[in-house]
């Protein structure tokens, strides 16, 4: 099996013209007042069809070919905004549109298209799937670009770390750079040593080498935008080794970089005013004869001292690295994504992703573009009085505070200690998974807060 490499995925759209079959999108108070189609309501009545939220009832013609569906969309759609991504998995192959339905026609098309996601590159047996005409009032254009940063960001995290280790997330990165002519720049292994110093001792035991990956787009002048995302593409837990069933999932542990390349993308692709820098330390946190050890202190790039209490702890290492050389050239907004803290998941769940600011305007402005959206984000506060946990006895800071309490916040608190000139800073502690099945999901690597995130930068920049 090939690495993965940045592609374009087509969309489940049907672009080609032609016929297609219709889909009446329906609650049941359309099948009691009996405002649809009559030959569908006649179908549906024979059937007994109540139109609860998802199902699904295809329509024959009088000679018996398939002729069109019924969709439910319950008694309250708006609870379940993209429950068209049903339709995308339940359907059966061919061209579609959708003939009625009590939903923006940008809501339900992106819906269908986030629905229709597959991962099936490790599979012998390809099924075929269908494909859905955009409405004329959608914005197929920004519909295509929001499923592309998403379909991304999944493919890269679903991808296992045989095949998506640091040297395949630094292709998958140059391939994203190539295709929007980004400048890019590398530094890898020993050279890692002075100027990134964390990073290095992180990854400095893997047989792929560390590294930290950078890219810039844009216009100098223009909004100053720098995304940083967490690349470690397996976590052992290092000499603090996980138990088996905490490694099952690990090759999501570079999620914050996957979301952020996906971002991008979108940011890139509708050509934003902005001048773009994304920063990614890659490592792979493994166990030799020189990984870093529970003890030992090493100085950050920054210039604080880092008592390593757990070799587990080792995302906000390479983030601090990272983050202090963003904050170094004091962007307009600094935003870090990483699938840091279990406390984060224990506190609001796997779909319900915290963020942390001290901007409050940022703070109101994420909020409502996560509710504009229905991409969900919930702040939570970078609490003073829990500082005093990250200090270390024989060092400035530690990286694994005692007592298990408030884990999401120290470590948003830590970071914060190596942001000192961006006064818009944002940090995102995401799962980067779906358990479960979702009417916008199969399950599995997950998309979280970026089209948020870049539903806000598009909204201040015009």
């Amino acid at each position: 099996m090939a690495p993965y490499q940045f592609i374009e995925r087509p969309t489940p759209f049907n672009s080609k013209g032609g016929s297609t079959l219709p889909i009446f999108a329906v609650t049941p108070a359309h099948i009691e007042t009996g405002t649809i189609d009559p030959i569908a309501l006649d179908w549906a009545k024979k059937a007994g069809y109540k139109a609860e939220s998802g199902s699904l009832l295809l329509i024959p013609t009088e000679d018996g070919h398939l002729g069109g569906a019924l969709f439910g969309l319950g008694t309250n759609p708006s609870e379940q905004p993209y429950i068209t991504g049903k339709l995308a998995r339940t359907l059966p192959a061919g061209d579609w549109h959708i003939e009625t339905a009590p939903l923006t026609a940008n809501r339900l098309s992106l819906g269908f298209g986030l629905g229709s996601y597959r991962f099936d590159r490790y599979k012998s047996e390809k099924t075929s799937a269908p494909t859905l005409m955009i409405p004329r009032d959608a914005d197929g254009a920004d519909i295509k670009r929001q499923l592309a940063g998403v379909f991304l960001a999944r493919d890269m995290i679903n991808t296992p770390t045989n095949d998506m280790g640091p040297n395949e997330l630094e292709a998958a990165f140059r391939g994203l750079a190539a295709h929007y002519k980004a400048e890019i720049n590398v530094v890898s292994g020993d050279d890692l040593r002075q100027n990134f110093p964390l990073v290095h001792t992180v990854g400095r035991a893997s047989t792929d080498a560390p590294r930290l990956l950078e890219l810039r787009w844009g216009k100098k002048g223009h909004r100053k935008i720098t995304l940083v995302g967490k690349g470690v593409c397996f976590d052992t837990g290092g000499l603090d080794i996980k138990p088996a069933s905490s490694m099952l999932l690990m090759k999501k542990d570079m999620g914050g970089a996957a979301n952020v390349m996906g971002l991008a993308l979108m940011i890139m692709d509708a050509k934003l005013k902005v001048d773009l820098r994304v920063i990614i330390p890659v490592v792979e946190n493994s166990i030799s004869s020189n990984a870093f050890r529970p003890g030992d202190i090493y100085r950050s790039r920054k210039g604080l001292t880092v008592q390593i209490d757990n070799t587990d702890a080792e995302g906000r290492l390479i983030l601090a690295d990272a983050l202090a050389y963003a904050d170094e050239d004091a962007p307009d907004l600094l935003i870090d994504m990483a699938t840091l803290t279990g406390a984060a998941r224990v506190a609001l769940g796997p779909d319900l992703p915290p963020f942390f600011t001290d901007d409050s305007d940022l703070a109101q402005d994420l909020i409502e573009a996560s509710l504009e959206t229905d991409d969900p984000l919930w702040r939570l506060p970078l609490y003073a009085g829990y500082e005093k946990d990250i200090r270390a006895k024989f060092a400035d800071i530690t990286n694994a505070p005692a007592g298990g309490m408030a884990g999401a916040i120290t470590a948003a608190l830590f970071l914060k200690r190596f942001v000192s000139n961006t006064t818009s800073w944002a940090h995102l502690d995401i799962y980067g998974w779906a358990p479960s099945e979702r009417p916008h999901s199969p399950g599995g690597g997950e998309a979280q807060a970026i089209r948020a995130l870049y539903h806000y930068i598009r909204q201040s920049v015009r």
